[in-house]
């Protein structure tokens, strides 16, 4: 088996930056940071039934990275810059971690309109040089939204790159293969946790996310027809045993087990009818056996008494 890193599973929790809030849509009005969120998230919340500002106006301040193998073997997961949570920092560890791996494939899950234009704009709001990302090669060019090779978005995968809706997000794609799925935070609510002062509950919970996308991608590897079903099987156990012992040190793992449960396989249900037709099948023959030998031996023993009589 390998051990080289192939894909790197992540998911991205930010905050809005109200400085730049403030002096971009309200210009003149002296509002504070806070009051410029506060002001917008009203705007949003009447315009869109949500609270969540746009990423062109946020920073991460978590992101959590699994590292998986060419043989789809999770190995570790890391959350970037913690406990400091420094938005600049964690956008350098991001990219020259991806670039000290030999360039692996990003994996996530809506990825393309969020997850990776945050992480853009941070390297462009820092001053942080990607041009082995930005590389100009056309078609081929690991920006392209229609390559896999260097980020796979799992939910254009699963729409055909937006053919159709996906209703339910990652919650709903984990909750089918009986996974967690959302657990104890949502995205619109990452900034008011934020505020509280909360920041390790926040990289737990994107943590949590990052294992869904796991045993996601982990079935659209099947689907695809890169992974045979009875892999990807031993592979989640596998997995479910490295998130049990992790959840000695980490309550993010913990919690997460608690929640965990087992796909039903129907395949598994089907071939255990068949056995047990089978055994019934095998046991009602053995009788029939039973029976006809009980029969013959009686027939033999009626014959012997009837000699005897004779």
């Amino acid at each position: 088996m390998s051990d080289s890193v192939s894909h790197l599973i992540f998911d991205v929790e930010s905050i809005a930056d109200g400085d730049l809030i403030s002096r971009v849509r309200y210009s003149g009005e002296d509002l504070s940071p806070d009051e410029a969120i506060a002001k917008y998230q009203a705007e949003r919340l009447e315009q869109t039934g949500s609270t969540f500002i746009p990423h062109t106006f946020q920073v991460p301040i978590a992101v959590v990275v699994a590292k998986v193998t060419s043989d789809f073997r999770l190995v570790d997961i890391k959350s970037l810059d913690e406990p400091e949570f420094r938005p600049h920092v964690i956008t350098k560890y991001f990219w020259q971690g991806w670039e000290m791996y030999n360039m692996p494939q990003w994996v996530t899950f809506n990825g393309r309109s969020f997850d990776i234009p945050i992480m853009e704009l941070s390297a462009f709001r820092y001053g942080i040089s990607i041009p082995k990302w930005f590389d100009d090669s056309g078609y081929k060019s690991r920006r392209n939204r229609f390559s896999t090779h260097a980020h796979l978005d799992l939910q254009e995968l699963l729409t055909n790159f937006g053919a159709a809706r996906f209703n339910g997000g990652l919650n709903l794609a984990a909750q089918t293969l009986n996974k967690p799925g959302k657990m104890g935070l949502s995205g619109d609510q990452v900034q008011a946790s934020y505020d509280a002062g909360n920041q390790k509950e926040i990289s737990d919970y994107c943590r949590c996310d990052v294992l869904d996308t796991y045993f996601v991608f982990l079935r659209c590897m099947v689907l695809t027809g890169k992974l045979e079903l009875e892999r990807e099987i031993e592979l989640v156990q596998q997995t479910r045993d490295w998130i049990e012992k992790e959840s000695e040190t980490c309550q993010a793992c913990a919690d997460y087990m608690t929640q965990i449960g087992d796909w039903d396989n129907p395949w598994l249900a089907e071939s255990e009818e068949v056995d047990a037709e089978e055994a019934d099948s095998k046991d009602a023959a053995a009788d029939n056996g039973s029976n006809s030998k009980a029969s013959s031996d009686g027939d033999r023993e009626t014959a012997d008494s009837d000699e005897s009589k004779a």
